[in-house]
């Protein structure tokens, strides 16, 4: 038995029980990236124990031949790029997980790029060399020459097609190699462009958006009334008595009264146990959605959504994600009818560019899916003219109102007594584009995601207390108006 065969037979086992590990974390990165099923327990476990098997390879690297050790550290970049990825998501670092993101998909690339090369390189060499055996020929072509012509060194008489082989009638008879590497490279590029948008599509197909089960009413979390009363107190002595009187001043003796009006209820809406929505599921979460976009910084302040998720969940009870998200525009098509999220976030203070298809995205979940698209100006008064344009070609027949503060989105569950902003970018109004009666897109002036940042942008407690009160008031109307919408499509079935 060669030593090769040894090897082999001695990997046979590894290459099989890693082959099912693999199986297993190919789910757990699927379902991290579109299902949405498996625990944040269990898909924290799950990334870890990477560290295993991948920790096993490249020890056992060492023994191999330079093929086999290049191809351990080509299969140990997937596992390793996604645990860093998954590691800043689950801290919170999302310029950190961008980043690595970014890098991971750079080096996949150039390592495919590498073994996509050396097997082209191979086979074009296994065809010259026996075209030279069956030829007799051994022409002496260097390296630098080989770039100009086929080192087989002989005329053929019928086409060739095979693209492995130099000699193929559309490499013409000069450069041959050259013209080659350059078809692999483009040929390489445009399958490698093709799969990334392929996966990117399919991270979001069908992807569904469930609300948490339970139900609730639509009314102020809390109401605290001061009376202050003023009582005068009287006293009567006997001078004729001879018990001895010291009598207090004859002052006014103010007494404060504090009443505290809690409603008892669940913040919701419908009939269920517990806070939640009757539409909703068992499994459903409340989860935040930031938009990404191109022309500008859609990413800005994108640490503070965590906090905001967070801060939804202890004044609402509702049950919430284990981290906040992003999408792109044109992945909003893939949440169907009745399973889409009820409201999305997006901000910045540059550009905002999108196509007519990402237009007509945007309007159909707004209207047909019941979608509310939250819009936060995060520094500048271009970026609200900005969005104020893109509404424009999104709902072209709905001109944008200001926002009163009676009205229920700035009342229920807390009442806004003003309008909280860090800085008046845009104004100091909130303007809605309203749709059948319902707020379909709110837009806010100021700036409220950098009140949600660890810091709250400096600005006084009073300030970003009412900037989470403002976010949670908006979640939860898009989603009340949501629940209405899936009873009245109910009723209507």
């Amino acid at each position: 038995m060669s030593e090769s065969e040894t090897v082999s037979r001695s990997l046979r086992q590894p290459i099989v029980l890693t082959s099912i590990f693999a199986a297993g974390w190919f789910y757990l990165w699927f379902d991290w990236l579109s299902l949405y099923q498996i625990s944040a327990e269990i898909q924290r476990v799950g990334f870890a124990s990477t560290v295993l098997p991948v920790g096993w390879w490249l020890h056992r690297s060492g023994k191999e031949s330079p093929l086999v050790r290049y191809a351990i550290y080509s299969f140990c970049i997937f596992p390793i790029w996604h645990l860093f990825t998954f590691a800043f998501y689950e801290l919170g670092w999302m310029t950190l997980k961008a980043m690595a993101a970014r890098v991971g998909l750079g080096i996949t690339f150039v390592t495919g790029l590498g073994w996509t090369t050396y097997w082209v390189e191979r086979k074009s060499r296994v065809l010259q060399v026996a075209r030279l055996e069956v030829s007799g020929a051994l022409a002496k072509v260097g390296p630098l020459q080989s770039m100009h012509t086929s080192v087989a060194g002989v005329e053929i008489g019928s086409r060739i097609w095979n693209p492995f082989d130099m000699d193929a009638w559309f490499y013409g008879r000069q450069r041959q190699k050259l013209r080659q590497s350059l078809s692999v490279l483009f040929g390489y590029l445009i399958i490698f462009i093709l799969i990334v948008l392929l996966l990117l599509q399919a991270s979001g197909c069908q992807e569904l958006y469930e609300m948490p089960a339970g139900g609730g009413e639509q009314k102020q979390l809390q109401q605290v009334v001061k009376v202050q009363k003023v009582i005068k107190k009287k006293f009567i002595i006997n001078p004729l008595s001879s018990v001895i009187f010291n009598p207090p001043p004859l002052d006014e003796i103010k007494l404060q009264l504090l009443e505290i009006t809690k409603h008892a209820y669940q913040v919701g809406f419908g009939k269920g146990t517990g806070a939640g929505f009757s539409g909703g599921t068992n499994r459903g979460k409340v989860r935040f959605i930031r938009i990404e976009y191109s022309g500008g910084d859609w990413d800005q302040g994108i640490d503070a959504d965590l906090n905001m998720l967070i801060q939804y969940n202890l004044r609402t009870q509702h049950k919430i994600a284990e981290r906040p998200e992003t999408r792109k525009v044109a992945q909003l098509k893939n949440f169907p009818v009745g399973k889409s999220p009820p409201v999305v976030y997006m901000t910045g203070q540059k550009n905002i560019s999108l196509g007519k298809s990402e237009t007509d995205v945007l309007r159909g979940f707004l209207i047909e899916k019941h979608g509310l698209l939250f819009a936060d100006n995060g520094g500048s008064a271009h970026w609200g003219n900005q969005f104020k344009a893109l509404m424009g070609r999104v709902l072209p027949h709905v001109s944008y109102i200001r926002v009163p503060l009676d009205h229920p989105i700035h009342r229920v569950p807390y009442p806004i007594p003003f309008l909280p902003y860090v800085a008046p970018h845009g104004g100091t109004d909130a303007l809605a584009w309203v749709v059948d009666g319902r707020i379909a897109a709110y837009y806010h002036p100021g700036d409220i995601g950098d009140a949600w940042g660890d810091d709250h942008a400096g600005v006084p407690t009073p300030i970003w207390e009412a900037c989470y009160q403002l976010g949670t008031n908006i979640i939860f109307y898009a989603h009340a108006e949501y629940n209405k919408w899936l009873d009245s499509r109910k009723k209507s079935d």
